[in-house]
């Protein structure tokens, strides 16, 4: 949801929002995380879960190589969620590995 500010901007309470108002670039690691989770549960947000997972792992980089059963060990994490942050990891080393053979051309 979004409120307008004095200059008649919405102010974003959500990731989502604010990624659309104001690009990518302005999110942090975990709002672009508590995208990917999209939903979060009882007395957790979203955010708040791709909070303590960016800090058990402390980065993408270490989240990257973890295998998907330690994810599990997270409440509030489960199959679905998983496997987005899984998919969203191989998106990137498939745009990383494109980038490298291009520059090697």
């Amino acid at each position: 949801m979004a409120e307008e500010n004095q200059d008649n901007h919405p102010t974003w309470h959500h990731p989502g929002g604010k990624l659309r108002e104001r690009g990518a670039a302005s999110l942090t690691d975990a709002e672009l995380l508590s995208i990917l989770i999209g939903t979060g549960i009882k007395g957790k947000s979203a955010e708040q879960i791709a909070e303590e997972v960016l800090a058990r792992f402390g980065s993408f980089k270490g989240l990257a190589n973890q295998p998907l059963e330690k994810l599990l060990a997270i409440k509030g994490l489960a199959d679905v969620k998983i496997i987005r942050i899984a998919a969203s990891f191989e998106i990137a080393r498939r745009i990383v590995n494109e980038v490298l053979r291009d520059g090697e051309k």
